[in-house]
């Protein structure tokens, strides 16, 4: 736990407000609150880009206890807003670990609190939704921080993948691969690249508002669409490139943000949900199989259930056993798919990475 005792405050836009300690940076920060119901990997869940502009609660009960280590994110900088937990330690017991949690939050401009009663704080959002919150260790007049929160914006219709998205392109993998894969990046997570460039793929990687020309020079045998952070109906840009693509007929594959903006390809639409999944224990059944998995997911948007079942050209694959939400689709006449959930899964389980071995497979097929 934090050392400092000093004192911090979490409103919430409700009303709700919660007292706690600070931690990380000493300021004042906002966005939308989520939680993630992980035990372990929050170092990965930090860093990831999809996380842009909200403020996570974690609900293990204790959060920094083996420290941070630098292979261990997903991009290059912390990407939440801020973090709300029970008990955040600046302790660690990895003999392994570069550094504690607080230094780690504090090099990368975080505020944070702990003390927090995160279960009920959970509950909350769990039966009112979710909602944007500001975390202040500097302010502590509460009339301020309600007109401070007043100015944070919605994540409903708010586009942040550009601005999370690569500024230059560049390439991993073996250059002189038979398997070149064309990657729109709207914030995606280093183990997706990873669990590409493992199967001996030539990858590169391109900003997310590269036209399809663009992605031809590379000459791909595939696509790949990327997760990423913020609102797809918001991202007209990105939807008109894959529509080109698909009339490419080459194998496309799209994770989280890719499978939504797929989905809006095809006329399907998107929406917000009312609290998102976040964490590395949600099952999901792949239809096709029958077969279960247990899946790393973070998102706050779905795709609408009942215009993909009237869909004569989408086929549903996955199916998520908590709720019965979409969680995977394929085209029936194109070689294109695409699953809402992680199968990277850093964290989580590796049930799902059969789906970078399909993606490669359709590619030496096609």
């Amino acid at each position: 736990m934090n050392k400092l005792s000093q004192p911090a405050i979490l409103l919430l836009e409700d009303g709700h407000i919660f007292y706690g300690q600070a931690f990380g940076k000493i300021g004042t920060t906002s966005g939308e609150l989520c939680f993630n119901t992980g035990m372990t990997g929050y170092q990965e869940v930090f860093t990831d880009p999809s996380y842009t502009g909200q403020v996570l609660i974690m609900n293990n009960v204790h959060v920094g206890n083996y420290g941070v280590k630098d292979i261990d994110v997903e991009s290059n900088s912390v990407k939440i807003r801020g973090l709300i937990a029970r008990n955040l330690e600046e302790q660690f017991s990895r003999i392994q670990a570069n550094g504690s949690l607080q230094d780690y939050l504090v090099a990368n401009n975080l505020v944070a609190i702990e003390g927090i009663d995160t279960r009920a704080l959970v509950a909350h959002i769990r039966t009112s939704g979710a909602m944007n919150c500001i975390i202040s260790s500097e302010i502590l007049d509460e009339d301020k921080l309600k007109a401070e929160l007043a100015k944070c914006s919605s994540m409903d219709g708010l586009e942040l993948a550009s601005t999370v998205s690569t500024n230059e392109v560049y390439e991993l993998g073996d250059v002189n691969s038979s398997i070149k894969i064309a990657v729109l990046d709207f914030g995606i997570k280093k183990n997706i690249l990873n669990c590409l460039v493992e199967r001996g793929a030539h990858v590169r990687v391109h900003p997310a508002k590269t036209s399809l020309n663009e992605l031809k020079e590379f000459n791909p045998n595939g696509y790949f669409i990327s997760n990423g952070p913020g609102d797809p109906s918001a991202m007209p840009y990105a939807v008109a490139t894959i529509k080109e693509i698909l009339k490419e007929n080459r194998p496309l594959f799209g994770i989280c943000l890719g499978h939504q903006l797929l989905a809006l390809a095809n006329d399907i639409p998107t929406f917000k949900m009312h609290h998102g999944h976040r964490g590395l224990n949600h099952p999901v059944k792949n239809i096709i199989t029958g077969r279960c998995e247990i899946t790393t997911q973070n998102h706050g948007f779905g795709v609408d259930p009942e215009a993909v079942r009237k869909h004569t050209n989408v086929e549903i694959t996955h199916l998520n056993l908590n709720d019965n939400s979409i969680e995977g689709i394929r085209l029936i006449d194109k070689p294109a798919f695409s699953v809402q959930y992680h199968p990277e899964a850093t964290p989580g389980p590796h049930d799902s990475r059969y789906l970078f071995d399909d993606f490669i497979t359709m590619m030496h097929q096609n």
